[in-house]
């Protein structure tokens, strides 16, 4: 079975060579010794969220810390192209499942998207307090499949910065029912960012489709079925990885 991952000071997993002594502290520390209860002998990883992991066997254990000496290093290398995930805003926990879905597939990024159709609206001390939710379950989730990177989770965007933000990209890719053209024969570039773009329950408006497209978007299709909103965006990065990334 893996061993366990929590996420540590950056600072000390930074200077952690093999042989060292490591303390994990704080609330992963407490996590680790009384919630998973962390015994001496036992091993775990330590990352610090920014691509290096560490394996440390633990040496002492407190109730609200565990000491342990490294055993292995890994510096993980920013992958590329990026995977970015533009996310609309759902309803329910939706957008939830689907950011939580998309970290475990690999996802690089997060962008919540506040779409015209979307039921919910972040404004004032709502989008702030969703906006942490929201990289809370991306940490969760990165800690649960291992990943010494944790995705970037940005602000929200209108359609205005999205566009922007299109400009800026290598790809970007618009799931739309409509769309004529696969996801899966659409030539990737090698660098850079790729954006995938799905939209709330009730779908992109014919206007946020042609803002995006003259700004550079395709408009791409996944099948022949139509996905929610929590499984769209999921299963486009399962596509992209497989082409990129799980070779």
């Amino acid at each position: 079975m893996t061993h366990q991952l929590f996420l540590g000071e950056p600072s000390s997993v930074a200077a952690a060579t093999v042989g060292s002594p490591l303390i994990l502290e704080g609330d992963e520390g407490r996590h680790a010794a009384a919630v998973v209860r962390i015994r001496p002998g036992e091993r775990c990883f330590v990352a610090d969220g920014a691509g290096r992991r560490v394996l440390i066997e633990a040496t002492e254990v407190d109730r609200a810390w565990v000491r342990g000496t490294v055993l292995e290093v890994v510096d993980e290398p920013e992958p590329s192209p990026r995977l970015v995930l533009v996310q609309a805003l759902a309803k329910g926990d939706r957008d939830e499942q689907a950011i939580e879905a998309a970290t475990e597939l690999g996802v690089d990024e997060i962008v919540p998207w506040q779409a015209e159709r979307s039921v919910v609206v972040w404004r004032g001390e709502r989008a702030s307090k969703s906006l942490a939710k929201w990289a809370s379950v991306v940490t969760r989730a990165s800690k649960q499949s291992r990943r010494a990177r944790v995705p970037v989770t940005s602000p929200a965007v209108g359609l205005a910065p999205l566009v922007a933000r299109v400009g800026q990209s290598a790809l970007t890719l618009v799931l739309h029912e409509d769309a004529t053209e696969p996801l899966a024969s659409v030539d990737l570039p090698e660098s850079g960012d790729v954006l995938v773009v799905v939209g709330p329950e009730g779908g992109i408006t014919d206007r946020e489709v042609d803002a995006l497209t003259v700004a550079g978007a395709r408009a791409v299709r996944l099948g022949s079925s139509i996905l929610r909103a929590s499984s769209a965006g999921p299963a486009a990065l399962a596509v992209l990885s497989a082409r990129t990334r799980w070779r």
